[in-house]
């Protein structure tokens, strides 16, 4: 089987310890992921992992012929080739074995038949034959069709130069390649960064049916939930593995913080006594010696860090100004771009509170209506009209990239925020990834990651009631972004979005606009669903099933997270009644808490056998009984069931959890 493995792996950069003894284990069929804070050292692992750079010391351990494949998060550039050679040369293996097959077929026929050498090279032969076929060679054009139009693409790409594509679709190409090498061992920074929801759910299928083993790093809960079965966590050099989900970690991860942060704060309490011992009797002759044990005894404390972003961050931003109901109508609204129709005869309107996600494939026009609404872009027909008092913000990743200058970011944001803000700028800034003195840098050294968390930051400061905001958390980990879900849904005025980011629309969506490119001259389709994203989905699952024929019964929908009875409509309709709609709900939030009940009963369950078991394992170290055959047998036969037991819980718990999971 093939594998990876590091036993006691450390790295460092000057004096900063980036790994310390860290072990880690990946094999075929491993489903883990990388977390850890900013900074903690996951892309260096992963390069480590990869043989990319070297550690410090430590074993690594590869199986022979086992093949990794390492995409990193950004920098990739490809050039001279169009897009359909450029993927092709992820089958370079296959070539390689193909010239091989070639020569040996030709050494074999240039040998007596009933040879030693003759036997040895049709056996060679043949085994070049089967990696051959297994290598997806003869089968590479329909393979890269098929994955270069699930990450996207379309067929008319296919052609085009690689030098063409933005740097979001370039790194598209670079997962493309690294998917097609079909590696045994996978290892993918951040992949899902510049991918939409389409092609976010084309990868989580590609990754269920991949048979090597991977590991992630990624800002998407949502989706880490759904690929894998465990998560390491990098926290101060140190590596610690845990089973089960994304969620599941988080659960267990928050328990243990809230015990290391009891800790820490019972070591800094006794730490400020000693300090102030020393303080108050550093100069006293009669108290010398005792001063300086307390100071040898503060040197001897192995002092607990806590991780940069521990801390629950709440950032409040300035209260929406008062408007109307109505806050935005858009009537036949058009937009092109030369020959080439973007949208074209939109209406809707926009009232007041309201969370909208505008969704739609690529190329449906989501970012062009964002612009269009922002007053951005003005070369549109139709009409775009605020309601009385509507003061708009506009957010997107061209509008970061103008930010200049030589101001530092802190001075920037002290003469712009409201005065009652500026004394929790700095917790602001740490919320939004710029800690310590990060604070201090100028706006014109600032990458493009850094730029855009800093206009997103400003435009949040202002005193707005309309936020546009066009993928808001690109360049977010997930506790900015949590805090970032947190402050908009505190926001009292109305928000217009579009995210690629699943666990944030469901998390902030309150309704849901459909945009659809039409062909030639028809209009665009744009339709409404007045619920939440869940309630999107679901909708678009049974029109799916009555076009497919007929509605989904009753079991499917319960398979599915969709209460029983739920209406199909075909594929035209446009939504359900205010009627359905209520009693949809009710339906969806009688089976979400008799799901959490279950889940809740299952942890005490499982923490109840958990200690069974170490209260048998104690009792099996004791010398009365592992001196004692009969005694040690019958001990060890309780901790087996005990564990089998607490499996079954656990199997049971993480479906519950996932289950769950469907109604958040």
């Amino acid at each position: 089987m093939a594998f990876v493995q590091f036993s006691r792996v450390s790295l460092a950069f000057g004096d900063r310890d980036i790994l310390r003894d860290v072990s880690l284990n990946l094999a075929s069929g491993s489903r883990a992921a990388l977390a850890g804070v900013n900074g903690s050292g996951k892309t260096t692992l992963m390069k480590i992992i990869s043989g990319e750079i070297q550690a410090d010391s430590g074993e690594r351990a590869v199986e022979k012929d086992t093949r990794v494949s390492y995409l990193p998060q950004s920098g990739i550039v490809h050039r001279g080739k169009t897009l359909a050679d450029e993927v092709e040369t992820a089958f370079s293996r296959g070539r390689d074995l193909l010239a091989r097959y070639e020569a040996l077929g030709d050494q074999l026929a240039a040998e007596p038949p009933d040879s030693a050498k003759a036997l040895r090279l049709a056996e060679e032969h043949h085994e070049v034959q089967l990696a051959l076929e297994e290598s997806g060679w003869y089968r590479r054009k329909t393979v890269m069709e098929q994955t270069l139009l699930g990450l996207g693409f379309t067929e008319d790409d296919f052609s085009r130069a690689v030098d063409e594509f933005s740097g979001g679709w370039q790194m598209r190409i670079a997962l493309a390649k690294v998917l097609l090498e079909k590696p045994d061992i996978l290892l993918l920074d951040e992949p899902t960064n510049y991918l939409d929801i389409e092609a976010r759910n084309w990868l989580e299928s590609w990754l269920s049916d991949f048979t090597g083993g991977y590991l992630l790093v990624s800002h998407d809960r949502y989706f880490l939930d759904v690929t894998v079965q465990e998560v390491y966590e990098l926290f101060n050099g140190e590596l610690h593995l845990y089973r089960g989900t994304y969620t599941r970690y988080e659960q267990l991860r928050e328990q243990e913080l809230a015990a290391l942060i009891k800790s820490y704060e019972k070591q800094q309490e006794e730490i400020a006594k000693q300090e102030d011992f020393i303080r108050r009797f550093r100069y006293n002759a009669s108290k010398a010696a005792i001063v300086q044990g307390r100071i040898k005894q503060l040197e001897k404390i192995e002092r607990i860090e806590l991780p940069v972003n521990l801390r629950k961050m709440t950032v409040h931003f300035p209260p929406a100004p008062h408007t109307g109901r109505l806050v935005l109508t858009a009537k036949d609204l058009s937009r092109g771009y030369g020959e080439r129709p973007v949208i074209r005869g939109l209406d809707f309107v926009v009232e007041k509170s309201e969370r909208l996600v505008v969704v739609g494939r690529n190329g449906a026009g989501k970012s062009t209506l964002l612009r269009v609404l922002a007053g951005v872009d003005s070369d549109y027909t139709g009409s775009v009209e605020y309601g009385a008092g509507v003061l708009p913000g506009y957010f997107s990743q061209e509008s970061a990239e103008l930010l200049s200058g030589g101001e530092r970011i802190l001075d920037l944001l002290e003469s712009e925020a409201p005065l009652e803000l500026i004394p929790r700028l700095r917790d602001m800034l740490a919320a939004f990834l710029f800690r310590g003195d990060d604070v201090y840098k100028q706006v014109s050294v600032l990458s493009g990651g850094e730029k855009s968390r800093l206009a997103l930051l400003r435009l949040l400061l202002r005193p707005l009631n309309l936020l546009i905001l066009d993928e808001p958390t690109n360049h977010l980990d997930l506790h900015s972004k949590d805090v970032l879900l947190d402050a908009l849904n505190a926001f009292t005025g109305t928000i217009i979005f579009v995210s690629h980011d699943r666990g944030f629309i469901e998390g902030l969506a309150t309704r849901v606009l459909e945009l659809t490119a039409a062909p030639g001259n028809e209009p665009s389709r744009v339709r409404n669903f007045p619920g939440d994203y869940r309630y999107y989905l679901d909708r678009i699952a049974a029109e799916s099933a009555a076009a497919n024929g007929g509605s989904a019964d009753s079991r499917s929908d319960a398979a599915n997270g969709r209460p029983a009875g739920l209406p199909a409509t075909s594929a035209s309709a446009e939504v359900l009644s205010g009627a359905e709609l209520r009693a949809f709900e009710k339906q969806r939030k009688a089976a979400k808490r008799k799901l959490e009940r279950e889940e809740t009963e299952l942890m005490e369950e499982i923490a109840e056998k958990e200690s069974e078991k170490s209260a048998q394992e104690h009792i099996l170290a004791t010398p009365e009984v592992y001196t004692d055959g009969e005694k040690s047998k019958m001990v060890q036969q309780k901790i087996e069931s005990l564990e089998q037991t607490i499996e079954a819980l656990t199997v049971r718990w993480e479906a519950v959890t996932e289950a769950l999971g469907e109604y958040t």
